[in-house]
């Protein structure tokens, strides 16, 4: 049996232990992503739970979400998993030649539909947004990443600058850099988003020191600082929700 048909909750392990792994028809059906999509739509859907639509099975050792999640923080996103040739893919555990291929023609078939429709940038109207946009990919780094969504007058992205890497506190980020590319592209706001990898999104003191710094920054460059979401495990957090360096 190669990868593609694995799809067991209990997996022989060294030792005679067993390895537990939910499987898509051991959830309950409302959280199921094929029922989520065909209830809710795509849009309620994140890129993980996308995914696993496609790949519709898991390995051996990983459910199937557990492996789409895992593929996206392994290869930073869809953007770099769309990168991978045929090859690439089939090397990847978890994959085997059906799903490499469906995998190929997927990203094969969404760069064919950008060739024909002009580009639709991203829409943040809310953190939500900013999460969906984001929250795959970060909350599996192992490391705090901060990085800077520039926003246009219709509230789509227009760049995403990653500014720092390690922690993210006041000493090490130069409040320069959070406007630079903003500055450079003459964007009218942006929006703050940073990792944290111990899970727990809940705002440090210096994230709020931080985010407050920056709105008073914007307001002299006249580049609004519209939010800044901190990113968990499975959860997220918006300062400006919580009235946390924002005036209120």
């Amino acid at each position: 049996m190669d990868s593609d048909t694995k799809d067991a909750s209990l997996v022989p392990v060294t030792g005679g232990r067993a390895e537990y792994t939910t499987r898509i028809r051991e959830m309950p059906s409302s959280e199921r992503p094929r029922e989520r999509l065909r209830d809710q739509g795509p849009q309620a859907l994140s890129n993980a739970e996308l995914l696993a639509i496609i790949l519709r099975t898991g390995s051996a050792k990983q459910s199937v979400l557990s492996l789409a999640a895992s593929l996206l923080a392994r290869h930073k996103g869809l953007a770099g998993l769309a990168r991978l040739t045929f090859s690439d893919l089939v090397r990847e555990h978890g994959l085997g030649a059906a799903k490499a291929a469906e995998l190929v023609a997927t990203f094969t078939l969404a760069q064919r539909i950008k060739a024909v429709e002009p580009e639709e940038r991203p829409l943040v109207r809310s953190p939500a947004d900013v999460n969906l946009l984001l929250g795959d990919e970060m909350r599996f780094m192992d490391q705090e990443r901060l990085r800077v969504l520039l926003v246009n007058l219709r509230n789509q992205v227009t760049s995403i600058a990653e500014v720092y890497r390690g922690s993210v506190t006041l000493t090490q980020v130069r409040i320069a850099e959070l406007f630079r590319e903003a500055v450079r592209q003459n964007a009218p706001s942006i929006i703050l988003v940073h990792n944290h990898p111990s899970g727990d999104p809940s705002p440090s003191a210096d994230d709020v020191t931080l985010t407050k710094i920056a709105v008073g920054a914007g307001e002299v460059l006249q580049i609004e600082v519209l939010d800044h979401v901190i990113i968990g495990d499975r959860r997220w957090v918006s300062m400006k929700q919580m009235g946390l360096g924002f005036a209120s």
